[in-house]
């Protein structure tokens, strides 16, 4: 076999002209299937990458791309225009074909009509969202970077609000999409997922104010030296939610409970969680101010300020009250993710010392859809994992 085939390759032979002959035919087919093939490629690349594409299913039509009219991407003054496979599809080849396989499951749900209503797109938004996020924080804003550099920056030339967060950000490089969600698209409403928490668990309250001895609070809760009759009354003072009571008595609807705190010597009306941390437990009427119990004052060696350990009683409804706390800290943070997370990345929790959390939220509340009750509940939630408390829940 290997014979004949020497002697059919035997320069100077008939064979060897035919051969040869064959040989080139082969590879020149092969060179125009690899130019068909390449230019076929790119030509499927290119028109899927356009806008026009894009759009061609009505799921976007209607909704992302409406939105993207009227962001800076689509009409700005340097008249440069981001298309959707600007911000959305790699330019490298391997990353691209990546992208390009997991869109074929946008194909499949198109036809499926998982998201063919705004009502539907509307329910799914958060959820598509989270994903896109989660895949640029994981690229580093690779596509965002294509078109904008930090090297590239003139933050003088930036407004003055702008270069103050572009240019910290820029000495930390930190990523665009931390900042920068909702820029071509509206951001998607957070709030669902904790406002359900919140009503399962105020379902499940109702079960678990009869059974356990160590309950904590869901919501911010009157307190009242005296069981109280009909109708209660403003109380003596508030237990705030999110904090521990020890149970004494139970009589009908109410509960005879013990809360436990420190107080700094001359700010008696608030009960505080922990040793020199401005976590709130409780605050006092002066009535209960007279009733509390405290302990020899302690001298707090980071600040110098006293503080006296202390214990209330008092009686509190049996409502809205839980045994797993760590049910309450799940609750909060679902409501950090979806109230603060929304707007950029989010720090972790020890990130800041506990009270500079409060600091902090103070300054962010009002960019957020949080009411005080929210506020103050995440602010617990921060200030209990913070960097100096470090998951310390009272």
């Amino acid at each position: 076999m290997n014979g004949r085939f020497t002697r059919w390759l035997t320069p100077g032979s008939p064979r060897a002209k035919y051969g040869l002959a064959a040989l080139v035919a082969v590879g020149l087919l092969a060179a125009v299937g690899g130019v068909v093939f390449v230019a076929g490629f790119n030509g499927v690349m290119s028109y899927t990458n356009s806008l026009e594409f894009c759009i061609s299913c009505h799921e976007m039509r209607n909704t992302v791309y409406a939105e993207y009219q009227q962001s800076p991407h689509f009409k700005n003054a340097s008249g440069v225009r981001a298309t959707c496979a600007d911000c959305h599809v790699p330019h490298a080849l391997v990353p691209k074909v990546e992208a390009k396989l997991k869109a074929t499951n946008d194909l499949l749900q198109s036809v499926l009509g998982t998201i063919d209503t705004p009502e539907k797109f509307n329910d799914q938004r958060a959820r598509m969202a989270n994903i896109v996020w989660s895949e640029m924080v994981a690229s580093d804003s690779r596509e965002c970077r294509s078109c904008h550099s930090f090297d590239a920056m003139d933050f003088h030339k930036q407004r003055e609000a702008a270069a103050k967060q572009m240019e910290p950000a820029a000495l930390k490089n930190e990523t665009c999409i931390s900042c920068h969600k909702g820029i071509a698209h509206a951001l998607p409403d957070m709030t669902a997922g904790y406002k359900k928490d919140f009503t399962n668990l105020m379902n499940e309250s109702a079960r678990e104010g009869a059974k356990a001895n160590t309950l904590f609070t869901l919501v911010t809760k009157p307190l009242f030296l005296d069981k109280p009759g009909e109708p209660a009354g403003n109380g003596d003072g508030k237990v705030l939610a999110a904090s521990k009571v020890k149970i004494l008595a139970r009589d009908g609807d109410w509960l005879k409970v013990e809360i436990e705190g420190w107080q700094q010597e001359g700010a008696e009306r608030v009960l505080y969680a922990l040793r020199g941390q401005r976590i709130f437990t409780a605050a006092l009427g002066p009535a209960a101010v007279d009733k509390v119990n405290r302990q020899p004052a302690a001298t707090d060696p980071d600040t110098g300020l006293a503080w006296n350990a202390a214990t209330l009683v008092a009686w509190v409804s049996k409502d809205a009250l839980l045994a797993d706390d760590r049910k309450l800290w799940s609750y909060a943070q679902d409501m950090y993710n979806g109230a603060c997370g929304t707007c950029h990345s989010l720090r972790e929790p020890n990130y800041f010392l506990a009270n500079q959390w409060a600091g902090t939220m103070n300054a962010m509340r009002g960019r957020t859809s949080l009411d005080d009750e929210q506020a103050r509940f995440l602010q617990k939630y921060l200030q209990f994992n913070a960097k100096d408390t470090g998951g310390n829940h009272g």
